[in-house]
């Protein structure tokens, strides 16, 4: 199984997607400032998360997700994730 994630910058007003096969270690590689694209933003709040039943499913959400601008990628959170306490937006 895979899944592809919503991360939120704690400090920063920044959202990062992302698919993996291991959510909680690739969160947690966010988080310890392992993963280059990431490590100026960190600490990370996991928003949420899909469940894909193979990898090329999961580019296709992530990509998806990707190409919404900020504004659509809130509503997005918002619907799917609602009880989720975003960072000041």
């Amino acid at each position: 199984m895979f899944q592809v994630y919503i991360l939120q910058s704690i400090f920063f007003n920044k959202f990062y997607i992302g698919q993996t096969n291991n959510l909680p270690n690739r969160v947690s590689l966010h988080n310890k400032g392992r993963v280059k694209s990431t490590l100026p933003y960190c600490p990370w709040k996991l928003i949420g998360s899909f469940e894909k039943s193979t990898r090329s499913e999961s580019i296709i959400l992530e990509r998806k997700l990707k190409n919404l601008n900020r504004e659509d990628l809130i509503k997005f959170i918002k619907k799917y994730f609602p009880k989720e306490n975003l960072a000041s937006l």
